[in-house]
């Protein structure tokens, strides 16, 4: 049965990083003997331009029903002043909520040879390698109200944040199991001493911390981990948080690394269609131009073989392919120092797949397994 993939390229590089993504797992597919059936919407500005909507009826049953998302990016300078239902990142919120993917996996990696392009001191990232777990379908972004009103003092605006025990209760069990396959180290950040939210989260955490005895939890204020993720990055591995600190700490994480063109990301629900996105932006100065970096998505598509597709050894040789572009020392214009020769999005990702190609086929005797 074909693995059915919901392609949305979105705005600016978007549509050029999932060209390439898309042409990346059929490269896959031939290599590892998986067949892969593409179908393509609208989502973002594109589809406001197109159907007066950020988030069409028709793009939400599509996805619905596919085994997995690939999403470009959304979002622009030209939509800016659309009111807020008509805005790019409406969509975005959109099909996070109507597939209820409520976890976003971050993974923040340090690659050796793009150390010196962070701006922390190389023996401050070194080795540098975490995963954000970051709440995605609740909190201030979705609580209702959400409006502006008159008030006794005139003109007032309000935003909820609300969770329910199970929203937070499902997170951290994200969170505590991802550590048990990793370093065995949680960190919950909250704001517990301001915030009820974060009290009940603190709480939640503590308790479910007894059903993990070989995870170690700690807690973070959200303001001390922000200062610990620039002063000592190399201290965390797995990091979980609701929504708005979720998306601050991982763009904030994301520059230590040197490049948001490296970044990818998953987000998962408990049973149903992941979704899987960059962490970069649309980046409308460079689009068209040849020079977005494609390995954020394309170690986005990885994770989309090992999340949604079970693919783990496939998995695993697109996240080589990408690794050995670089320790072989090839740029794209974003990663390259100044009078540095870099490659074109196409140059780079045809580089990155021949890379897969190497990789022995499925049912070869010398098939890595």
């Amino acid at each position: 049965m074909n693995k059915r993939v919901a392609v949305l390229p979105g705005d600016g590089i978007g549509a050029e990083i999932t060209i390439e993504a898309v042409e990346l797992l059929e490269t896959v597919g031939k290599q590892f003997g998986a067949e892969f059936e593409f179908n393509y919407g609208d989502i973002g500005g594109n589809a406001v331009d197109v159907h007066g909507t950020p988030l069409p009826d028709a793009t939400v049953e599509l996805c619905r029903a596919s085994d997995a998302v690939l999403l470009g990016a959304v979002g622009g300078p030209k939509w800016d002043n659309e009111p807020r239902e008509r805005r790019p990142e409406t969509g975005l919120l959109g099909i996070r909520k109507a597939l209820q993917v409520f976890a976003n996996l971050r993974p923040i990696k340090v690659f050796p040879e793009l150390s010196a392009a962070s701006p922390l001191k190389p023996e401050v990232v070194d080795g540098v390698d975490f995963v954000i777990v970051r709440e995605l379908t609740g909190g201030l972004y979705f609580g209702e109200p959400k409006e502006r009103r008159n008030g006794p003092d005139g003109p007032e605006v309000v935003d909820t944040l609300r969770y329910s025990e199970k929203e937070i209760e499902r997170i951290l069990r994200v969170g505590f199991e991802l550590a048990q396959k990793r370093g065995g180290r949680l960190t919950s950040v909250d704001k517990a001493n301001v915030l009820e939210s974060s009290r009940m989260w603190r709480e939640i955490a503590q308790r479910l911390s007894s059903e993990y005895a070989d995870v170690e939890l700690s807690h973070l204020l959200v303001d001390n981990c922000a200062m610990q993720i620039v002063k000592s990055p190399g201290q965390f591995d797995v990091v979980v948080t609701e929504n708005l600190f979720g998306d601050i700490l991982s763009d904030e994480s994301a520059v230590v690394t040197g490049s948001l063109g490296m970044l990818p990301s998953a987000s998962l629900g408990a049973n149903g269609v992941g979704l899987y996105e960059p962490v970069h932006g649309t980046a409308p100065d460079i689009a068209g131009k040849g020079l977005a970096n494609p390995m954020a998505t394309f170690l986005s598509t990885a994770m989309m073989l090992r999340h949604s597709f079970g693919m783990d050894e496939a998995a695993d040789a697109v996240e080589q392919a990408v690794s050995d572009v670089i320790t072989e020392g090839m740029r794209t214009a974003d990663l390259a120092g100044p009078g540095e020769s870099y490659l074109s999005t196409r140059e780079i990702s045809e580089q990155i797949k021949n890379n897969v190609k190497r990789r022995e086929p499925i049912g070869s005797k010398n098939t890595v397994r």
